[in-house]
């Protein structure tokens, strides 16, 4: 019989709430404050079948309620109305990715970049006079940066913005169609100024792309004269959400509609920033806004313990067959290692990715939030967050449809969510940054540092450079030498226990990942450099190199993944949490290996012996985790009324 209820493993280690507590971190009561406030019913998810408008209208109003309630001041600084707390913020944010997902981009649009562009571009006039009325949602705003011709190259945007010195005043035109504004988050209804971002043309020379206040609807919410609006229409998912196209014909804003802060033009119309390169003044202004980036990642994340949630717990009380020509019971579909193979990686996969988003919260609030750090400090932020947005919006794609599929037809209902979280969090893959774009945005930061630690060595010294570098990465280090040799040396063909011992531990691993890194990244600086001393065209040979480029952001942010999770674990004082999470990271650290097995044999560190001896561990940890995983889920923390009926107890 299928129970009616779901009953926590009487073997449970540890206890949910203690492992939340851990898991919120920091930022803790801000966490169980949203929590609090996502159990009222007033906030859960619409039906699938809802009116496109009705549906607009009822998250303009979640979103003025949490404004209301002061809910939404905590990104701001406290002189322009906020509460300070960067982190805390964003770390509310992220908890509302368990919600409704239209009120979250919403509230992502409107606060994290229209506002978030106006604190962080604007200079302090600007701040004051609109951060007030941002916080409060009096002045609904839009980020028009996107355009329909251009998409991710905005050095390149169509729009222009001129400088007329008789009238001193900017006129935005929109030249031709390719320059519309495309997918503009709250445009097509409830906009009242946008944050446009055009070519900058001041006395006939151009300054490159620059940011500008531009309003589109006056206090009725009549569009303004020079302003065209059309509705994207119906998507693919986040319908909740308005978003449209834009188009200005010459419409004209005063001088200081242009964000200050990094470039303006003074009262006698001339252009002045503190930077001589326009390029380094763009990256700069592209570069602050980062936190869009870590909201993104954080909600994906939010979204993939949702989908974990659902279909771990359903399993913990759906049966399907039984043990063939036996009476009793079906077994319950968490006892099936196939189950349990299809879940558990991508669980652990999801802690392991937390506590790297729980780092990155922490260098945002550090750097930008406290402003703290150099220039480097920032370019490594941005470097970080590129990779952890990429890398778990993909995981959430991945993770939402496994669990789907884990739940058969129940997961097939709209009121299950899984029809809303796989059409809402579609879209995290290219919002804020293509993701494949954003992977080698990490490799040119690599590729820059390594070629600072290079110097001016010649092509004969950069090779011989490389190849004692990545020796030493492997084999100075005495710890690090022991490892690498058992992992191709020590293997016994019958794969012995003390031989699968190697394989879980934690600074074997480490230093794995760390090793693989290593090797693609010197494999891709010498390419390049062969191609370019070839006298090859530099764009060419880079395009050329793409897939060993993309590989070389992926196993870097493979391993900044697995040394934050490392961290965690040697963090927690908990003895009763350590285990448990000791085990986790071995689940990943393990998954990734089997993974990429290939390239291991490939490049002579993986035997047949050690692959069967990582598949077996996998297993075993599987096994091991089965009764802990309904402990793993709740401590997420979803209030019952975003989840699902399967997950709360309901027929399935």
């Amino acid at each position: 019989m299928m129970s009616d209820t779901i009953s926590a493993p009487e073997s449970a280690p540890a206890d949910a709430a203690g492992l939340r507590r851990l898991l919120d971190g920091e930022h803790h009561e801000i966490r169980a404050r949203v929590r609090e406030r996502l159990a009222d019913e007033d906030y859960a998810p619409v039906p699938g079948d809802i009116d496109r408008d009705e549906y607009r209208e009822l998250v303009m109003k979640w979103m003025k309620q949490l404004a209301d309630e002061g809910e939404t001041a905590i990104l701001f600084p406290e002189k322009y109305g906020g509460k300070g707390n960067l982190g805390g913020g964003i770390s509310a944010f992220e908890m509302m990715g368990h919600s409704d997902l239209s009120l979250l981009v919403k509230c992502g649009v409107h606060f994290g970049l229209f506002g978030g562009a106006i604190l962080h571009l604007g200079d302090e006039q600007q701040r004051e006079e609109y951060l007030p009325r941002v916080i409060s949602a009096e002045l609904p705003g839009c980020f028009a940066m996107t355009e329909h011709g251009h998409g991710s190259d905005v050095q390149r945007l169509g729009t222009m913005a001129t400088y007329h010195a008789d009238s001193d005043e900017f006129v935005i035109h929109t030249p031709d169609d390719s320059a519309r504004k495309d997918y503009i988050g709250n445009s097509a209804v409830h906009g009242k100024m946008a944050v446009v971002f055009a070519q900058l043309l001041v006395d006939g020379e151009s300054h490159g792309v620059h940011a500008l206040l531009v309003p589109l609807r006056d206090d009725e919410g009549n569009v303004l004269p020079g302003v065209r609006i059309e509705d994207d229409g119906q998507k693919l998912g986040l319908n909740g959400v308005d978003n449209g196209q834009i188009w200005f014909d010459e419409v004209r804003v005063p001088r200081t509609a242009l964000l200050g802060r990094y470039g303006t033009v003074t009262e006698e119309g001339r252009y002045e920033s503190e930077f001589e390169n326009p390029n380094r003044r763009f990256f700069t202004t592209i570069g602050t806004l980062v936190q869009g980036r870590v909201s993104v990642a954080g909600a994906a994340l939010s979204a993939t313990k949702s989908a974990l949630t659902i279909a771990i717990r359903y399993a913990l009380h759906r049966r399907q067959f039984g043990v063939p020509g036996e009476e009793g019971d079906e077994l319950l579909l968490i006892d099936y290692r196939a189950h349990q193979r299809r879940l558990f990686p991508l669980l652990a996969k999801t802690y392991a990715l937390h506590f790297a988003q729980q780092e990155l919260i922490g260098e945002l609030d550090r750097i930008v939030g406290r402003g703290e750090g150099e220039d480097r400090d920032k370019r490594k932020l941005e470097a970080f967050a590129a990779g952890i947005k990429a890398t778990s919006t993909w995981h959430a794609t991945d993770t939402i449809q496994t669990c789907r599929e884990a739940c058969g037809g129940a997961g097939y209902m709209d009121e299950n969510r899984f029809a809303a979280l796989k059409a809402d969090t579609d879209v995290f893959t290219t919002f804020e940054g293509d993701n494949t774009v954003l992977l080698q945005l990490v490799a040119k930061g690599l590729l820059t540092d390594y070629k600072e630690r290079f110097g001016d060595l010649s092509r004969l010294e950069l090779v011989r450079f490389v190849g004692e570098q990545a020796y030493e990465t492997v084999v100075e280090r005495t710890l690090a030498r022991q490892l690498v040799t058992r992992l191709v040396d020590a293997v016994t063909p019958n794969g012995d226990e003390d031989d699968e011992g190697d394989i879980e531990d934690r600074e074997y691993q480490l230093r794995l990942f760390e090793w693989r890194e290593e090797h693609v990244m010197s494999a891709v600086a010498r390419r390049l450099k062969r191609g370019i001393d070839d006298g090859h065209d530099q764009f060419d040979v880079f395009n050329d190199a793409q897939d060993h480029v993309l590989h070389a952001a992926r196993t870097h942010v493979d391993a900044q993944i697995l040394e934050a999770f490392n961290r965690a674990v040697e963090a927690c004082e908990d003895e009763s949490l350590r285990p448990l999470l000791e085990k986790l990271f071995n689940l990943y650290a393990l998954s990734v290996i089997e993974a990429e097995r290939g390239w291991f044999f490939e490049h002579g560190r993986m035997t047949g012996p050690r692959s069967k001896a990582v598949t077996r561990s996998i297993n075993r940890l599987c096994t091991e985790l089965r009764d802990q995983a309904e402990l793993l889920v709740d401590a997420f923390g979803i209030p019952d009324t975003q989840l699902a009926p399967i997950a709360t107890g309901g027929a399935g």
